[in-house]
Formats: structure tokens, C-alpha cells, sequence
């Protein structure tokens, strides 16, 4: 298991848009470190415990839109008219970069290349990064398991369509997968890597998060829960029975990030919600 750090570039004055909370965390956290202003854009229906923390990080947070792709549009326009440095929390070669670098870490820890890497997909940057880190090492060969909740799936749906495809709404419950449009560079990557898409029910990310909770004490959102799916709810076992994974996995990467906007009575809440025993 290993955990993903985005590196994010600054200048005078930082404009993030984001989904769910997490690379704003990021970013309000090295703003203040680098005494630089930042303003964080979110949707609406970001959690009150994610605006505190923001804040409490010294960031300015103005919330704006349902979705993040509504943010996205926000913080543009802020950028464009008063000229600070938009940051995107995906799109954009640095986030890349400092993603790449976890794989070049895990390079270092195993030594021999894993039989996969499982991660979620939501935007786009974390496969983005991983893809080119992989190609960094000579791991090109390891296949990618890229996770989506239904109702959060714009990398899936873009890989059917061979193209870019804009979904009608946000609706599942993983909001920091919650990007309608992925990214365009994330289509690149299924043509330099070899990445399996798989689409999840929220119940089956959010029984992930209990699971996981329950097995090693860590409390994470369910968003990183659809990539847990891949082995709760056995995905990995059904690409290897359709020979679509080696039989004979020596081991398996499983990226486990994301825990800013949960907690446990949210858990619950959620688990409620969906019906999860």
C-alpha cells in the first residue's frame, strides 16, 4: 500500500479549484508555509469541517457552483481578472510530476515491479502522474486498475467514446471524484500504459471504507473507498479470471489517499444512505 503527496508550484498569489477538499488541504497548508495568499474555490456543497480547515490553514475559501467543474469556471474567471496563478487540483503537468515521484518511491521500496497498481480516477491528475512514473522506471508493463464510482465515472465514459465525454450531473457520493470532464492526457495514458477501467456502486465504496477502517484503523473517504473496491469487492480475482490480470500476482499496489472530508458519523450517515450492512 503506498499513499500519493501531490507537489503543487506557487507564485504570487495562489487560485485552487477542487473537488472534495484535499489538494486545497494541500495547497492552503504550502501557501502558508511559502507566506504566499491563496484562495481556495469549492463547490457549494462542500463540508463545513473541510472549510474550517482550509481556513484554519489561513486560505481564503469562496464556494461557488454544485460541481467542482462550476468551481473550475470560478476560479478561472479570478485568475483571468484579477492575475493570480490558477492551480488546477489535475490538470496540469506539475501535479503530474509530483504524483510520478511516488512511483520512482515505490521503485526504491520493492524493487521488482508490482503485478498492478490500483488507484481511483477523478479528474485524472493521480493517473496522469502514476502513468508517466511508470513509464520513468521501465515499469510500462504494469497494468493500471483505475477505480470510478457510477455517477462519477467521466474516465470510463471517455474511454468508450474514445474521446472526452462531459457527464449530465455529479451523483454519486465520492464528491472528490467529481469531476463531469476528466482529463484529456488521462486518454494519452490508456494508449501508454495498459489501464483497466472499472466502474463501482457507491454502496460497494462505502462498504470498502468500513472494511478497510475495520482492517487497518484508517478512516478514509469514498472516493479512495472505489479503489479499495478493487479487492473488497473482488475486481481484481474477476480480471484475473478473464485473464485480463496475470493469474499469478506477486503483489498488487493498492494507492490509498483521500481522507480530508469524512468522518466517523459521516461514515455512518452514508452507510445508512445506501443501505450497507
Amino acid at each position: 500500500m503506498s499513499v500519493a503527496v501531490t507537489e503543487v508550484a506557487f507564485s504570487d498569489w495562489l487560485d485552487i479549484n477542487q473537488q472534495g477538499g484535499n489538494a486545497g488541504i494541500a495547497a492552503a497548508y504550502s501557501a502558508r508555509k511559502l507566506g504566499i495568499p491563496v484562495t481556495i474555490v469549492l463547490p457549494e456543497g462542500t463540508s463545513v469541517q473541510v472549510v474550517r480547515r482550509l481556513e484554519g490553514e489561513g486560505a481564503e475559501v469562496q464556494l461557488t457552483g454544485k460541481v467542482w467543474d462550476e468551481a473550475n469556471v470560478k476560479a478561472q474567471e479570478l485568475a483571468t481578472r484579477d492575475g493570480w496563478v490558477n492551480v488546477s487540483p489535475f490538470d496540469h503537468p506539475l501535479i503530474w510530476e509530483g504524483h510520478a515521484s511516488l512511483v520512482r518511491e515505490l521503485k526504491e521500496s520493492l524493487g521488482t515491479p508490482p503485478g498492478a497498481v490500483v488507484l481511483a480516477v477523478g479528474g485524472g491528475g493521480l493517473l496522469a502522474g502514476v502513468t508517466a512514473g511508470l513509464l520513468e522506471v521501465g515499469w510500462q508493463h504494469v497494468p493500471i486498475v483505475a477505480m470510478e464510482t457510477r455517477g462519477a465515472h467521466s474516465f470510463n465514459s471517455a474511454l468508450q467514446a474514445g474521446r472526452p465525454v462531459t457527464l449530465p450531473d455529479i451523483t454519486s457520493v465520492a464528491k472528490s471524484l467529481g469531476a463531469k470532464t476528466v482529463a484529456a492526457r488521462t486518454l494519452e495514458c490508456a494508449k501508454e500504459c495498459e489501464v483497466l477501467s472499472e466502474v463501482v456502486e457507491d454502496r460497494e465504496a462505502v462498504s470498502a471504507v468500513q472494511r478497510f477502517l475495520d482492517d487497518e484503523r484508517m478512516l478514509v473517504e469514498p472516493a479512495c473507498g472505489a479503489a479499495l473496491a478493487a479487492i473488497y469487492s473482488g475486481i481484481l480475482w474477476r480480471l484475473q479470471a478473464e485473464g485480463r490480470l496475470s493469474s499469478a500476482l506477486a503483489s498488487v499496489v493498492v494507492i490509498v489517499c483521500g481522507g480530508n472530508n469524512i468522518s466517523s458519523q459521516q461514515l455512518q450517515e452514508l452507510k445508512i444512505q445506501l443501505g450497507c450492512s
